[in-house]
């Protein structure tokens, strides 16, 4: 239960991460934020990333091995760069319509569930 806690819980945060990173670059579409200056969308994306944090430390807290948790810090680190790019291929793919997916994008994949295999195997 841990492990679906944290995995769920990072996968929220990264969500806000997303939009805290990359949302500001849609504001032309959205016409109350068109208008904002940089310090603006640093602001707004200031207040995204603060519920980043509200859910990635939890998922960290929870899943590491030392709080009772099945992971140590290097398997939260792959699983957390593992979401970040999945949710993120996600979001500009079928929200901010960006960019296609090609062949690179399921090698580069296909490498990512690699490093997430090795990490996790116990030699």
């Amino acid at each position: 239960m841990k492990a679906l806690s944290t995995v769920v819980l990072l996968t929220i945060s990264n969500l806000f991460m997303t939009f805290a990173w990359y949302g500001h670059l849609e504001f032309k579409k959205i016409s109350w934020l068109q208008g904002l200056g940089l310090v603006g969308v640093i602001l707004v994306s200031w207040g995204l990333a603060f519920f980043e944090y509200v859910f990635q430390v939890p998922a960290n807290r929870i899943g590491f091995e030392e709080n009772g948790g099945p992971f140590n810090l290097f398997q939260l680190k792959v699983i957390q760069e593992f979401i970040s790019l999945s949710v993120f291929t996600l979001c500009a793919v079928y929200v901010f319509k960006t960019d296609k997916l090609g062949w690179n994008h399921f090698v580069g994949f296909g490498l990512l569930i690699a490093a997430v295999y090795v990490i996790f195997k116990k030699w």
